[in-house]
């Protein structure tokens, strides 16, 4: 078992934090698969949207200021499992507001978000960064603030194209003592393991998406009906459900013909029944 700061860490393969994908019911169905820790999609310290935390997650903070952060973490920091900062989003979203990578020039705003984190929470800070010209130098202040620093290395321009350059996540990893978390194109379990051998943890995305099963090994196998069953808890929309459902259909052989099923489904009662006939 390993520890990023204070906090426990059972496996070393995490649920990668992913806008819209992550929320509380596929969370916990990829905990209960096996993944040691979950991400929650960005929020904004001044969002006023209803937080589903049950499951201690890792919540993932994207901001441009420190403003908020202090009253937010305050509110939350019980629920949480450590606090993560966005410095990766590449989206249209992201550039047009200036957060994520779009951030990664401005050095003092992010100094100043990463040290109110800090004064904010004994609970573990993570960064997440891209391959830029200024990673090293934020590399320096995660050091200053940060308990471990998560590496997507794709340029902000790259998006999530093309190939990730493992050479610089592997010349972060020489360059510090934090932990090293490495994200990108991990496409199968396997993947996962050997980069564990070069990094000391690593993190799953869109290979997870529809598929808590990634992290399972020799557990219990999960499908959209479990999924269903913990959404029922919560107050999701329905759109977000026939979301997750049309997510739950990779890999299968009918997969298109299940989504235009999926997607003329009108009601909760209509998707139930479909997944007992269909078995996502």
């Amino acid at each position: 078992m390993r520890t990023i700061a204070n906090l426990k860490i059972k496996n070393r393969i995490f649920l990668a934090p992913m806008e819209e994908i992550n929320d509380a019911p596929f969370r916990i169905l990829c905990k209960n698969a096996g993944a040691g820790l979950t991400y929650t999609g960005m929020i904004h310290p001044q969002s006023q949207q209803k937080i589903y935390l049950e499951d201690k997650p890792a919540l993932q903070l994207f901001c441009t200021t420190a403003k908020g952060i202090r009253d937010f973490i305050k509110k939350y920091n019980s629920q949480v499992s450590l606090w993560d900062f966005n410095l990766g989003c590449s989206a249209k979203t992201a550039r047009k507001h200036g957060f994520g990578s779009f951030l990664l020039k401005d050095l003092p705003v992010i100094g100043e978000i990463l040290k109110t984190m800090k004064e904010s929470t004994e609970k573990p800070i993570t960064i997440k960064i891209r391959k830029s010209k200024n990673a090293f130098k934020i590399l320096k202040l995660a050091e200053k603030y940060c308990d471990a620093v998560c590496v997507h290395p794709r340029t902000q321009e790259q998006g999530y194209g093309g190939e990730a350059d493992i050479r610089f996540a592997e010349e972060i990893r020489k360059r510090t003592k934090l932990p090293v978390i490495y994200s990108g194109d991990i496409d199968s379990i396997t993947t996962a393991k050997k980069l564990l051998k070069r990094f000391d943890y690593v993190m799953v995305g869109r290979k997870a998406i529809g598929n808590p099963n990634f992290f399972s090994d020799c557990r219990t196998k999960f499908n959209f009906k479990d999924y269903l069953a913990l959404a029922e808890i919560y107050s999701l929309p329905f759109s977000q459900l026939k979301f997750q459902a049309m997510n739950f259909t990779k890999g299968k052989e009918n997969a298109v013909e299940l989504r235009l099923e999926i997607f003329k489904i009108k009601n909760i009662k209509e998707l139930r029944e479909f997944v007992n006939k269909a078995r996502i």
